[in-house]
């Protein structure tokens, strides 16, 4: 697959009327046949993040944004099914508390950023600010405005200090959303994660796609590109983005730390004694 179709290169216009959620064209095979290449990939981001937290050079943030029932918690659950959570964290962005609203809204996220050899993985993040609170009219147009320029610049600096950055726009349509809010109410097993302040949301899905449309633009860069997924289709989905980064984690060209000569034959040594 060439990831890069789904790249947003930067200063690129955006009009997401243009990009179909249920595309799936990219894929040459059945549903099986996807669902083989994802486990396979799985395996290939398992050793990745291996070599990542032993060698302890890089640090990996991947940001996944959505409309409700867009699939974040599942990309999780599902792309990062085997790798070591001794080396991968998940933080979820909620409703800003009274002490993150006292400051900048920067704040809350320069505290979880991926330490070396960690994968940070953000359900929901920083362009919040840039979504929700613009929709909802939370802060006035002329501080949400500089937050593009403000979001660049930190993600620029997490970049110069060995940083990469991902973001995915799990992209699903409105007709899509409804059917999935209607799957939680039948399932005795999804139906916890229904909120009825879902519904009111949906009103707004124009001015959403406005925002995403904005923030995308102004914010794919190429230290930290946005890439749109299409994913009405669960299992394409999942298959774009592990192959996204594992084509980003392979090309850090990460090794195995070796033991120096001296401490090697020592330990050789003591081990025969």
């Amino acid at each position: 697959m060439d990831i890069n179709k789904f790249r947003i290169g930067q200063g690129t216009k955006l009009n997401l009327d243009e990009w179909d959620p249920d595309d799936t064209t990219s894929f040459h095979g059945t549903k099986d046949d996807a669902l083989d290449e994802v486990e396979k990939l799985k395996k290939k981001l398992e050793s990745f993040q291996e070599k990542l937290y032993a060698e302890s050079k890089h640090k990996v943030l991947v940001i996944l944004q959505a409309m409700d029932t867009g699939g974040k918690d599942s990309t999780i659950r599902l792309v990062f099914e085997g790798v070591n959570p001794q080396g991968v964290r998940v933080v979820g962005f909620k409703t800003p508390t009274p002490e993150e609203k006292a400051h900048d809204f920067l704040w809350r996220v320069h505290k979880v950023v991926p330490q070396s050899g960690e994968i940070m993985i953000f359900n929901r993040s920083h362009y919040e600010g840039v979504l929700i609170e613009r929709v909802h009219d939370i802060v006035p147009k002329a501080i949400w405005e500089k937050r593009y320029a403000e979001i660049n610049v930190f993600e620029q600096t997490l970049t110069e200090d060995g940083t990469l950055i991902l973001k995915f726009f799990l992209h699903i349509s409105k007709k899509e959303q409804k059917k999935r809010l209607e799957e939680r109410l039948e399932d005795p097993t999804k139906e916890w994660k229904f909120s009825i302040n879902d519904l009111p949301e949906r009103k707004f899905w124009k001015e959403y796609m406005s925002a995403y449309e904005e923030a995308i633009e102004k914010t794919s860069t190429s230290w930290a590109p946005w890439y749109i997924v299409p994913s009405n289709h669960k299992w394409f989905r999942d298959y774009v983005v592990a192959s996204a980064i594992v084509e980003h984690l392979e090309g850090l060209d990460m090794k195995y730390p070796k033991l120096d000569r001296a401490t090697r034959e020592d330990a050789i040594k003591r081990l025969t004694t």
